[in-house]
């Protein structure tokens, strides 16, 4: 696996998303209350704070809980809730090397169908139903992941250039075009509970 991405629109973090599997479900983890940047950078920081080009699940899930919580919580931390998030990497961590020897890759490779994918996918730790089919799409539109149905197990994030998610932000312009569609869907819902749908 090695592809040129741009979801932390930093280089060296990016570097390590197209090439470490684990980075990247790591990323996706991150993805939530903070900017897609910011989480996206995170594996990166993680792995410089760990003196480690490259991210692994099994020393991960083998770290101190109290010391991997204070490695996010430096400043500049890594995630808006470090604390919290370091405990749901490393459940992820100790999910991956109790189910697929540590190597987050094995979860889709020789998937038949994108339903077992997304299965798959929704069952690790931190990922719901939403985060599992935009990881599914990013697996399929950039990472040539491509299981049987992966577009439909995707829902509307495996639809092509969509502009929903990180699945389809391959640089500046399609960043600000995904930026869009999320203020006109926050804008959307606002309105809706305003009136009282």
């Amino acid at each position: 696996m090695n592809v040129t991405l741009h979801l932390a629109q930093d280089p060296e973090a990016d570097e390590l998303l197209g090439r470490s599997p684990l980075a990247a479900l790591i990323g996706m983890l991150l993805d939530q209350q903070v900017p897609m940047e910011w989480a996206f950078k995170g594996p990166s920081t993680i792995a410089q704070r760990l003196g480690t080009d490259d991210l692994d699940a099994h020393e991960i899930a083998a770290n101190d809980p109290e010391a991997f919580a204070a490695l996010l919580s430096e400043k500049p931390a890594v995630h808006r809730y470090p604390g919290s998030m370091a405990k749901r990497i490393q459940q992820l961590c100790q999910y991956l090397v109790e189910h697929y020897d540590g190597d987050a890759s094995a979860i889709w490779q020789g998937v038949e169908t994108g339903q077992e994918l997304l299965k798959r996918l929704e069952a690790l730790p931190g990922f719901g139903k939403q985060k599992a089919q935009i990881f599914l799409a990013l697996l399929g539109k950039q990472f040539d992941v491509h299981p049987k149905g992966w577009r439909e197990a995707a829902g509307a994030y495996g639809e092509p250039k969509s502009f929903r998610s990180v699945a389809d932000i391959t640089g500046p312009e399609s960043l600000a075009k995904v930026r869009a569609h999320k203020q006109e869907m926050k804008a959307a819902a606002k309105a809706a509970k305003a009136s009282g749908r």
